[in-house]
C-alpha cells in the first residue's frame, strides 16, 4: 500500500480535476448563456438557460473525468474524491480515522486548487458570470428539500460504490465507468432541485474560491452539501452491509 502522504496526494489531485473540469462545465455553460442569451448575473439557473441538456453536458463531464480519475488514481488511493464517501467507509469501520482525516483536508485543498487553476485559465468571467460552477439549491427549492434530494443522490451513489467497488465480489474493471455513469445521471436528475453536488469538497472548491475573488457568497448554502451528502452515503453504507450480511 502506498503511504498515507502519497494517497493524500492522489486523493488531492483526482479531486483537483473533478473541480477544473466538472464545475468548470457549470462555469462555462453560465458563460457561454451570457454571450447568447439575456442572463446577466451569475444566480440564473443553469437549466433555466438551456433546460436539461445542460445538466447532462455537465453530468456527463464529471463522469467522465471520475472514471478517468478512478482508473488513473484508484490503486494508489481508492479514488474517494469525496469526503461523505471517506466518512461512510470510516464509519463503517473500513477506513482509519487518520487517513480518514488526511484524505478530507486533501479532498478540500484539492477542490479549491481546480476552482483556483480555472479562473486562471478562463478569467474573472468564470467568477462573475459562472460563479465556478458553485451549487446553489434552485429557487422555490427550501433548504430541507435540497438537503432531501442531495442525501438521496448520494445513497445511490454510495450504494453504487459499495456494490461495484467496496465489495470483493464485485466484478473487475468496470468501477470507474459505472460510479462515473452514475454521478453522470444523479447529477442531472438533481441539478435543477440542488445544484447536483453528492459532494462536500466539490462545493467547498467553488465557494472558498469565489469568496476569495469577488464572485458570490454562498456559505449559508455550505450545511446542505455536507448535511446531505454525508447522510445519504453513510445510510447507503450501512444499509449495503445490512442487505448482504446474510
Amino acid at each position: 500500500m502506498a503511504s498515507l502522504s502519497s494517497r493524500s496526494i492522489a486523493e488531492g489531485v483526482g479531486t483537483l480535476l473533478l473541480v477544473y473540469f466538472g464545475a468548470g462545465a457549470a462555469a462555462i455553460t453560465l458563460m457561454i448563456a451570457y454571450g447568447t442569451k439575456p442572463a446577466t448575473t451569475f444566480n440564473i439557473g443553469i437549466g433555466q438557460l438551456g433546460g436539461l441538456g445542460d445538466w447532462f453536458a455537465i453530468g456527463i463531464t464529471f463522469g467522465i473525468v471520475i472514471a478517468a480519475v478512478i482508473y488513473a488514481l484508484g490503486r494508489v488511493s481508492g479514488a474517494h474524491l469525496n469526503p461523505a464517501v471517506t466518512i461512510a467507509l470510516l464509519a463503517t469501520k473500513r477506513f482509519p480515522a487518520r487517513d480518514a482525516v488526511a484524505y478530507v483536508i486533501a479532498q478540500c485543498i484539492g477542490a479549491a486548487i481546480g476552482s483556483l487553476l480555472f479562473f486562471l485559465t478562463v478569467g474573472m468571467n468564470a467568477v462573475t458570470i459562472g460563479g465556478l460552477g458553485a451549487t446553489a439549491p434552485f429557487p422555490g427549492i427550501g433548504y430541507g428539500q435540497a438537503i432531501l434530494v442531495e442525501a438521496i443522490a448520494t445513497f445511490v451513489l454510495m450504494l453504487v460504490i459499495m456494490g461495484v467497488a467496496v465489495d470483493k465480489q464485485a466484478p473487475q474493471g468496470f468501477a470507474g465507468l459505472i460510479i462515473g455513469l452514475t454521478v453522470a445521471g444523479m447529477i442531472t436528475a438533481a441539478g435543477n432541485i440542488s445544484g447536483g453536488s453528492l459532494n462536500p469538497a466539490r462545493t467547498f472548491g467553488p465557494y472558498i474560491m469565489d469568496w476569495t475573488l469577488g464572485g458570490p457568497n454562498l456559505w449559508v448554502f455550505f450545511p446542505i452539501y455536507i448535511i446531505g451528502p454525508v447522510i445519504g452515503a453513510v445510510l447507503a453504507a450501512f444499509f449495503y452491509d445490512r442487505i448482504t450480511a446474510e
